[in-house]
């Protein structure tokens, strides 16, 4: 269906240009009449057929499409911070977390050869003090591991090496990696009543779990380095 749109779209531009392009030509014709009636013009202007200025329109349009789409499609590649939010709960301070995670083309065949991708999901929460540095009250990492079994041709994911999962295409293995579940990164008692944090989430890929060969080749290459960046976010706790 958006083919036929797109394709109707440039159906009507061309009738568009075709309508424009007749009447300047015939707007042309008839300046250089009035100007020169004592001498007619040696030449008469030319006049495409309508196939022509479509097969031209859509050269035109095909190539600005293809010029723009590899950028499109590179800036897509990578992590990107989303959302997040920390709860107190019985068990602990539950942190719930989103991301937009693209692999770029060598992890995903890197992935597709058997290559296991680790990625670390980082929480640092920290308690602002004017007098001196921020006194940093939570660290906590989070690893999850992404593999693809050549024989059975399935997907498998662990987190922190006991709960795994299988899936059969890549796109629901990374929907478990883009949103990696509430998990507990504090105990109840871990943080000061009716205080002020800041709470810094940061997923990546963790380059050193690779295997050697391709480290020195991740190095300077930032095919390999897939990142969010530290997102921080403001927290208060209760005051009872």
């Amino acid at each position: 269906m958006r083919f036929d749109a797109v394709s109707q779209g440039l159906i009507l531009s061309g009738e568009f240009f075709r309508a424009a392009w007749t009447r300047y030509a015939t707007g042309c014709r008839g300046q250089a009449r009035r100007r020169f009636q004592a001498r007619p013009l040696p030449f008469a202007l030319p006049a495409l057929p309508f196939p022509v200025i479509r097969q031209l329109f859509l050269g035109c349009w095909l190539s600005l499409l293809l010029a723009i789409a590899p950028a499109v499609g590179h800036a897509t590649e990578g992590i990107e911070f989303v959302d997040a939010s920390l709860e107190l709960t019985d068990e602990g301070y539950r942190l719930a977390s989103s991301f937009n995670v693209e692999l770029t083309r060598p992890l995903e065949d890197a992935l597709m050869r058997g290559v296991p991708l680790y990625f670390s999901l980082q929480v640092e929460i920290s308690r602002p003090r004017w007098y001196w540095f921020d006194e940093v009250s939570v660290k906590s990492v989070r690893t999850i591991r992404l593999s693809y079994n050549v024989l059975t041709q399935q997907y498998r994911a662990s987190i922190d090496g006991s709960l795994h999962r299988n899936f059969m295409r890549l796109d629901d293995l990374l929907a478990l990696l883009r949103r990696p579940g509430r998990w507990i990164v504090a105990e109840p008692g871990a943080l000061k009543r009716d205080a002020n944090y800041t709470v810094g989430v940061q997923l990546a890929l963790d380059v050193s779990q690779l295997p050697k060969p391709i480290q020195v080749s991740a190095i300077g290459s930032t095919d390999w380095r897939l990142t969010s960046g530290w997102a921080r976010f403001n927290y208060k706790t209760e005051a009872k």
